[in-house]
């Protein structure tokens, strides 16, 4: 009866606590709509009264009087300027607050400060996405779960305990702690939380079906997660973390909490970017930090950024050049591309940029004399002495700019006593013709001139020459030569454009080489890094731990650390099982240990069978209640193939096509029927385009994870070898696609699998 009574004491404390921070809430939000109504009517008044008020000074604007018509002008800007800045706040506020009162808090814990006499009751706190404060009493209804006192609910069970703080550490012991299940207001359930009943709340979660979009994990982050997102120590944050593991998602709330602690270090979203490995995830994982109450941070593939330093148009992207591999007619074919790669992506290829970009001045730089009507303002041999003797200050193409503004000073002065403009245009265009440096031009300079070929390239096999030459006449700069001529142009010109950046996040960390961390540090010299990666899901190279080691010593920072994360949150124990399969022995893979049914391998007699098989099942798959039913194959031209083929059997069913045609970049197909003609969207639906059943290619698929997979292609044609064993690189592809899945697993197959 005392436990029954207890509890149902309990109960009205959490109602009534829960009535008390939504009726808080709810004011506030009043307020905040009140106070927003009295700015955009401020506003707006203030508009009015600048048209009226300087309409008499627009005229003089060109005039005598110009500076003081320039004054009364901003005398009413900049107030208005202020207005709309607090306008935005308010707005950021109301839909902060709006949120509150959906899902106010998921957690509570009772803390006992270790200096407070030991009669003294513990302080409730309670922690949600937010925090919530009264500014008259001073009283904390939430604490936002970034704050210091909150990593005690992510780190300890009931005992002793203590948080990190800017003032220092804080000792004491976690007397209680319990999660909410809060949504639209209303509490469904809550639980004294011990570390059986939040694995167990934890499986729940994710036994439930996936989203079409990457979601944010507040309520369930693990200890060992939680260390990684809140490190303030390291220049370099370092993840190797198994597939499953939850590393994009810890990254997204790293940023979330360095945006937090940027309160104090003024460290603001235009300062953090995420480096990702294509547009397609970029897309996934965009709804996070705003589910958070952050504003997106920017973010980038790595071809992008090189687009944009080079200054070109087009640019192959990395999984169209991957695709050519894997697409390849012959096996020496493949590896050409793939060698060719390697080569050009290699810090021993760096090396010869290096010594290329020492060489320009003397064979790739024709210097004048520079003379003004017969009258000598400086020798070519005076430039040279003036470019040499400041070669190791700034970048090469710096160094030529500020000759070319030294002589001009010099050429003025000349020119303002003979006053001779044909002159003047000429040696314009002399200095001109030596101080511009033409990146593209010199690369190709790299693989044609004679001396080059001769001294730098000596050992660069004659075929990548001939290959590289001839396509760096294309419009479209092929994949494997745009980290060189990225690194040329820094190395030539360096950049300002990534100058306030201070955090970047790179992920998928495999799949870069050496010359791409070269260009990492050049383009974001003042940044840190969280770098996330698995080496078991490297594509076509091998890796291994060392991996990190080499982007370490590659980066340089003053502190850096590899965390490692060897349990995976994604796949039931069954499809964890299978998948490691295909993992060298010594990885170490371990499971949450939430259980499911066995991986059905499927064998079809033949290729229409195969099609009409992956349709029952995808139907069976759908009709059960998975949401997200992806046929993973290994190429996009085997995922095209596959979706016509099924297009032919007038099944009513709807497929989306997700991958690329060649050349042409990212192509999504939504919610197309098999019957319906398709057309292609130039970019992708930002929507529900992993929703239903559709077909995607293997290296699209990295990072993302689904309800169910279906593995189609698994033939000889497709993975050499396949009636006799698997190779090493293929393994990796089915891992890849295996651990994709949440809940069934299914692979399909002409012939008999393994």
């Amino acid at each position: 009866m005392d436990s029954q009574a207890n509890k149902n004491r309990s109960n009205e404390a959490e109602k009534e606590y829960l009535e008390h921070t939504l009726s808080f809430a709810g004011k506030e939000l009043s307020r905040a709509k009140t106070s927003g109504d009295d700015i955009k009517s401020a506003i707006i008044s203030a508009k009015k009264e600048m048209r009226e008020s300087t309409t008499h000074t627009i005229g003089s604007l060109w005039g005598s009087e110009a500076f003081e018509a320039l004054a009364a002008l901003n005398q009413y800007a900049n107030p208005i300027n202020d207005q709309v800045i607090e306008l935005e706040e308010n707005e950021n506020k109301i839909l902060r607050l709006e949120n509150i009162l959906k899902s106010p808090y998921f957690a509570r814990i009772d803390f006992l400060y270790a200096d407070e006499p030991k009669d003294t009751l513990p302080q409730p706190m309670y922690i949600g996405r937010t925090s919530l404060k009264d500014n008259k009493s001073h009283h904390m209804y939430i604490y936002d779960w970034r704050s210091p006192i909150a990593s005690v609910f992510y780190r300890f069970v009931t005992g002793e305990a203590y948080y990190d703080a800017p003032g220092g550490r804080t000792c004491g012991t976690l007397v209680f702690k319990r999660q909410f299940e809060i949504k639209n207001g209303v509490m469904e359930y809550y639980f004294d939380a011990d570390v059986q009943i939040v694995d167990e709340f934890l499986r729940k979660l994710l036994a439930k079906n996936t989203s079409s979009h990457m979601k944010a994990i507040v309520e369930t982050i693990q200890k060992e997660q939680d260390i990684v997102i809140r490190d303030m120590e390291n220049d370099l944050m370092m993840v190797q973390g198994v597939a499953g593991s939850g590393k994009t998602s810890i990254a997204l709330h790293r940023a979330a909490y360095l945006l937090y602690q940027g309160l104090s270090s003024h460290l603001l979203a235009n300062n953090i970017l995420i480096i990702s490995p294509n547009t397609f995830f970029e897309q996934y994982i965009s709804r996070v930090l705003p589910d958070l109450g952050e504003d997106n941070v920017a973010s980038a593939v790595f071809e992008e950024i090189a687009g944009k330093v080079i200054g070109a148009k087009k640019i192959e992207l990395r999984d169209e050049y991957l695709e050519k591999m894997l697409t390849a007619k012959t096996v020496p074919a493949a590896c050409f591309l793939k060698e060719r790669l390697e080569l050009k992506t290699s810090l021993f290829f760096a090396d010869i940029i290096d010594r290329f970009v020492a060489e320009i001045p003397n064979w790739f730089i024709e210097i004048p004399d520079i003379d003004y009507a017969g009258q000598s303002i400086i020798s070519a041999k005076q430039i040279r002495r003036k470019l040499n003797s400041s070669a190791l200050a700034h970048p090469l193409g710096v160094i030529l700019k500020q000759i070319e503004e030294h002589i001009m000073e010099t050429v003025y002065d000349v020119h303002r006593v003979h006053r001779n403009h044909a002159e003047l245009k000429r040696i314009k265009n002399k200095l001109k013709g030596f101080s511009s440096l033409n990146a593209k031009k010199l690369y190709r300079f790299l693989f044609t001139d004679g001396y080059c070929l001769k001294n730098l390239l000596n050992q660069i096999p004659e075929e990548v020459i001939k290959i590289t030459a001839a396509n760096l006449n294309s419009k479209t700069i092929a994949y494997d030569d745009v980290a060189a001529l990225l690194y040329l142009k820094l190395k030539l010109y360096g950049t300002e454009e990534y100058k306030a950046i201070r955090h970047a996040l790179i992920d998928e960390a495999q799949d870069y080489y050496p010359l791409h961390y070269l260009i990492f540090g050049l383009l974001l010299k003042k940044a840190k890094y969280t770098i996330l990666g698995d080496y078991n899901q490297t594509l076509l190279k091998e890796e291994d731990i060392s991996l990190y080691e080499r982007i370490a010593g590659i980066l340089d920072k003053p502190k850096s650390v590899l965390v490692t994360m060897d349990k995976s949150f994604r796949s039931t124990n069954e499809i964890l099982s299978f998948c490691a399969k295909f993992l060298a022995k010594e990885t170490l893979i371990k499971s949450f240990n939430r259980q499911g049914e066995e991986p059905q391998v499927h064998i079809a007699p033949s290729k229409a069978d195969l099609g009409k098989m992956l349709i029952i099942e995808a139907k069976r798959l759908s009709a059960a209640g998975y949401q997200s039913v992806a046929l993973i194959v290994k190429t996009a031209l085997n995922a095209k193939n596959l979706y016509q083929e099924m297009m032919k059997m007038g099944e009513e069913i709807t497929i989306n096509l997700i991958g690329y045609e060649i050349d042409k970049g990212i192509s999504i197909d939504k919610k197309i029927s098999i019957d319906k003609e398709i057309s292609m969207d130039k970019e992708p639906s930002t929507d529900k385009e992993l929703s239903g059943i559709f077909i995607i290619p293997v290296y699209l698929a990295k990072g993302l994870e689904f309800d169910a997979v279906l593995i189609c292609d698994t033939d000889d044609e497709d993975y050499h070898g396949m009636d006799k064993k698997l190779s090493e690189e293929d393994k990796k592809f089915f891992y890849i696609a295996g651990t994709r899945a949440l809940h069934h697993l299914g692979v399909f197959s002409l012939k008999p699998f393994l």
